[in-house]
């Protein structure tokens, strides 16, 4: 190709920038601007019209709810593998106006990183895996897209008695899941990720890198669990490693029914919050097939159990303060922490470590899912759990459950404005109401949604109030959302904002307004600028 053919596109390009000429594509004057910046990088841009499109696309959707012809597609895949290109996708998306969305492991409830009706662009930062550990400082590097099971297994590569306390889904991309909290067998021990992150690296809505010491104090505060794409795009996380033994405890108890799961379950309560911190319990209920009755179902109470300590530890510490449970040798298995991950995350006790790299697997499988969440202050009373196994007997074995965390222990400690969630002392533990389902079709999703919902306004009495508290990282669009391009709007931004973050929506807002007033970062539950509202 000759000199002048060559540089024509570069051309075209300055031509678009200089006087707004319109083209026939919407993305069209945006990869002229790209290319303006970097003759090569459109080699890394893909359009719908691109045959990779559709398979890169559902490369890292993991909840196939959203992978559906029906589902709104972004006009454009951008796959950097340099800063330089995030930098240039940001100016040029500000100069012709598509809008930016972050996928790091694409696990958001409501699919918000690859899904919008706006002219968008999904940025897929699959090229940022890096990870950097230094032992001596028991500290590490990490890029966005690294998954927690990618992170896990790293550590565990240099050390047995270190780990990082983020959750138990091998496959999330740890970018998304600091910024909204991270929680997950450690948190009753050393709280959350985002309460472990020292520093960071983030691109602005200006195209500027900054860190910890350039950003200020209050930037800093803001991205540790106020929600992704709102402030920047993280491009790294410099994380505190946690010491752990060498050998830990993780047990299984079911019980039914039938098995006096009712009462096992409401001891729980009163039990699980004042436990030792070396202590985390997660109890999964749902509807199975009945194991000592034919063509019958019950309802099944799954206590799983994680101790930093020998199994004998944990006997005589259950023994003693619950022995409701009945918990035994057998129940029980001791394995690194590593491995504990695998245990909890529903592999066989045989899985290699190296499952943990493995990017492809799903929590769910081929099955749609919905959840929300909700957080519990005072014991739920027989009567409300009788009332919840009624709920779960509306629907098919294992399509919906209820998943409660334990808190207390360090999350009792840690106060509310630390970081942006809130969610710390008075609540015994977290519940997520979840529904599954293999149908396809509109008519098959709006039963599982309304049953999921009738289930949700079910717990009301019996969950926190005013306001009712969620998640942020178990997004939920049915308690409020903004504008149908992530428009923010303050007042209506309170209504799902004050769910996720209590107190601490005021200052992300003002936080959101001095960094990025014009709302280049956003979508349907990011932080508005008080601009919005004026």
């Amino acid at each position: 190709m000759d000199t002048a053919h060559r540089s024509f596109p570069i051309l075209v390009a300055l031509f678009v920038l200089l006087f707004g000429v319109t083209s026939s594509q919407p993305y069209e004057e945006f990869l002229q601007c790209l290319e303006f910046h970097d003759s090569n990088i459109t080699s890394i841009v893909y359009t719908r019209a691109n045959s990779s499109f559709s398979s890169l696309l559902e490369s890292s959707i993991r909840n196939p709810r959203f992978d559906t012809s029906a589902t709104p597609k972004p006009l454009l895949i951008f796959t950097p593998r340099q800063i330089s290109h995030i930098q240039s996708a940001i100016r040029c998306s500000r100069a012709h106006r598509i809008q930016i969305r972050v996928r790091s492991g694409g696990h958001d409830y409501e699919g918000l990183s690859y899904s919008t009706i706006s002219p968008s662009l999904t940025l897929d930062l699959i090229s940022f895996r890096n990870i950097s550990i230094d032992l001596a400082q028991q500290t590490a590097w990490i890029q966005p897209a690294v998954t927690t099971g990618e992170l896990y297994y790293r550590i565990a590569e240099k050390s047995s008695t270190l780990a990082f306390p983020s959750g138990i889904c091998p496959t999330v991309g740890l970018g998304g899941q600091i910024s909204g909290g991270g929680w997950g067998t450690l948190l009753r021990k050393y709280g959350l990720a985002a309460d472990n992150v020292l520093d960071t690296r983030v691109i602005d809505a200006e195209g500027r890198i900054l860190d910890r010491a350039s950003m200020g104090e209050d930037m800093f505060w803001a991205i540790r669990g106020g929600g992704g794409n709102t402030f920047g795009i993280v491009i790294a996380w410099k994380i505190k490693l946690v010491p752990v033994p060498a050998s830990v405890t993780a047990c299984t108890v079911t019980r039914t029914l039938e098995q006096n799961a009712t009462e096992i379950v409401h001891r729980w309560q009163y039990v699980v919050d004042k436990l030792s911190n070396d202590v985390f319990f997660m109890v999964v209920l749902n509807r199975v097939v009945n194991p000592i009755q034919a063509n019958a179902t019950t309802i099944q109470a799954s206590f799983n159990s994680l101790y930093l300590g020998s199994i004998e530890g944990l006997i005589l510490m259950m023994e003693a303060k619950f022995p409701d449970l009945g918990l035994r040798r057998e129940n029980c298995v001791e394995m690194s922490w590593a491995k504990s991950i695998l245990y909890f995350a529903g592999f066989p006790l045989n899985s290699p470590l190296e499952s943990l790299l493995d990017r492809t697997i799903s929590a769910t499988g081929s099955a749609k899912f919905k959840g929300k969440s909700d957080y519990v202050k005072e014991p739920i009373p027989i009567s409300g759990f009788e009332g919840i196994w009624e709920k779960l007997k509306e629907v098919g074995v294992q399509t919906g459950g209820l998943i409660l965390a334990s808190y207390g222990g360090k999350m009792s400690e840690i106060p509310e404005s630390s970081i942006p969630f809130p969610h710390r002392a008075g609540n015994i533990y977290q519940v997520e109401e979840v529904a599954f389902w293999v149908e396809d079709g509109v008519e098959a999703a709006d039963g599982y949604l309304n049953w999921l919902r009738g289930l949700y306004e079910y717990m009301t009495p019996y969950v926190s109030k005013n306001p009712r508290e969620a998640y942020a990282n178990y997004r939920d669009l049915d308690i409020g959302r903004n504008g149908g391009g992530g428009e923010g709007d303050y007042r209506r931004a309170r209504s799902w904002g004050s769910s996720y973050y209590k107190n601490n929506f005021d200052r992300l807002v003002r936080v959101k307004t001095a960094v990025d007033p014009a709302n280049f970062f956003r979508n349907e539950q990011s932080i508005p600028p008080l601009s919005s509202w004026r």
